[in-house]
C-alpha cells in the first residue's frame, strides 16, 4: 500500500537513484508474480513508450533532438506522474530502464575505436574530462550550490550529455531537488549541444582546421553523440568520422566517471539506507558489450538492434523523468545552475582548443 500521500510525491524521492526503494507501493517483494509486476508497471512504462515514440517522430520531422522532445513532451503529462495507476512504471521507466539503456551504450564501443584515434588526441580529451567534471563542482561550490549537482552537469557537458547526466544521477547521494537538477541539466546540456552543433562549424573554419583537427574538436567538446555527429559530417566526412571516434571515446570514459564518483558518494548512504553495490550492475554490463563488441564477433544484425534498444531506453527513460517533474519547480533553481553549464561548456572548449594548439594540431 501506499507510505506517502499522492499529494507529497514531487521531487521527495530519489527513485532513480541505485537502491532507492519506491515511493508508492514499496519495493515489490520476491514472491509477486510476473504477472503482478507487469499489471503493476505496466500503465506507467506504456505512458513513457508513447511519449519516447512521439518524440522520435517530432525529432524526425523537425530535426531537432529526441531527447529534448521526450523530457518536453514528458513533463506535459506530469499529472499521470501523480496518478497512483501510473507512478509504479514511472519509477521503473526512470530507474531501470535507464540502467538498461546505458549499459547497451557498450555495443556502440569497441577498443580499436578508441585506439585509432592516437595517443594524444585520447590524452587531451581525457584530461578535458576529469578537468571539466572538476570545474564544475569547484562552480557549484563557490556558488553556494551543492557539490553534487556541480559533478552532474560537469559530468554531462564532459562526457555525452544527457545520457551522462542519467548514468551519474544514477549513483550520486539523496536529495530533495535531485529530480529538478536532473531534468534541469538534461535541458541545459541538449540546448547548449544544439548550439554547439550550429557555431562551431563556423569557428573552425574561422581557425582554419583542417578536416581532421575540426573533427577532434567537435568530437571533444559538444556535448551529445547526435549533435558531434551533426556537427562533423556537415564539415566533411573525413571530419565526421573523426568526430564520431573522438566523441565515442569520451563515452567510454563514462564507465570510469561514474564508477569513482559512485565510490565517493557511496560513503554518504545513510546508515539506515541500504547501500547502492559498489560499482553498479548496469556498469559491469557496459564494459562487459564493450569487450564483445571489440571482438568483432558480433554481427551487425545483432548490434544494430542492440545500439537502437539502448537509445529506446534512454529516450523512455527522459520521458519518465519529464512526468515526474513539475514546471514550476524549474523555474525556482535561478541563474546560478545555468551558469555552472554554460561555464563547463566554455571551459572544456578553450582547454581543448589550446591543447590543440600545443600539440601542433591546429593551425595545419
Amino acid at each position: 500500500m501506499m507510505r506517502d500521500d499522492v499529494g507529497d510525491l514531487a521531487f521527495r524521492s530519489l527513485d532513480s537513484l541505485e537502491g532507492a526503494p519506491d515511493r508508492l507501493g514499496g519495493t515489490p517483494g520476491p514472491r509477486e508474480s510476473l504477472v503482478a509486476k507487469v499489471r503493476r508497471y505496466a500503465p506507467g512504462v506504456l505512458i513513457a513508450g508513447l511519449v519516447a515514440l512521439a518524440a522520435q517522430w517530432l525529432s524526425e520531422h523537425y530535426k531537432a533532438p529526441v531527447m529534448l522532445f521526450a523530457l518536453l513532451l514528458g513533463m506535459a503529462v506530469n499529472f499521470t506522474g501523480d496518478d497512483p495507476r501510473c507512478r509504479p512504471g514511472i519509477d521503473f521507466a526512470a530507474r531501470q530502464i535507464l540502467r538498461i539503456g546505458v549499459a547497451l551504450l557498450g555495443m556502440r564501443i569497441t577498443f580499436d575505436q578508441v585506439r585509432s584515434v592516437g595517443a594524444g588526441a585520447l590524452t587531451l580529451t581525457a584530461v578535458a574530462v576529469v578537468l571539466t567534471i572538476l570545474v564544475g563542482w569547484l562552480m557549484a561550490r563557490s556558488m553556494k550550490l551543492r557539490g553534487p549537482l556541480g559533478i552532474l552537469m560537469g559530468g554531462a557537458v564532459a562526457i555525452c550529455g544527457a545520457s551522462a547526466a542519467l548514468a551519474i544521477a544514477s549513483v550520486l547521494p539523496r536529495s530533495e531537488t535531485h529530480e529538478r537538477d536532473v531534468v534541469l541539466t538534461v535541458v541545459g546540456v541538449t540546448t547548449l549541444s544544439t548550439l554547439a552543433m550550429i557555431l562551431y562549424p563556423t569557428l573552425a573554419a574561422m581557425l582554419h582546421f583542417s578536416d581532421v583537427a575540426a573533427g577532434m574538436f567537435f568530437g571533444a567538446t559538444i556535448h551529445d553523440v547526435a549533435q558531434v555527429v551533426g556537427a562533423g559530417y556537415s564539415v566533411s566526412p573525413e571530419a565526421g568520422d573523426t568526430a564520431t571516434i573522438v566523441k565515442l571515446f569520451r563515452v567510454a570514459l563514462l564507465l570510469p566517471a561514474v564508477v569513482i564518483v559512485s565510490l565517493i558518494y557511496r560513503r554518504s548512504a545513510e546508515a539506515h539506507a541500504k547501500r547502492p553495490p559498489l560499482i553498479p550492475v548496469f556498469l559491469i554490463a557496459f564494459a562487459v558489450l564493450v569487450a564483445i563488441n571489440s571482438t568483432g564477433v558480433v554481427g551487425d544484425w545483432i548490434r544494430d538492434p542492440l545500439q537502437d534498444a539502448s537509445r529506446w531506453c534512454l529516450v523512455a527513460a527522459i520521458a519518465a523523468l519529464g512526468a515526474k517533474t513539475a514546471l514550476g519547480d524549474l523555474a525556482k533553481v535561478g541563474w546560478r545552475p545555468i551558469l555552472v553549464l554554460v561555464g563547463t561548456t566554455v571551459f572544456v572548449a578553450v582547454f581543448v582548443l589550446a591543447g590543440m594548439a600545443l600539440m601542433g594540431g591546429w593551425p595545419p
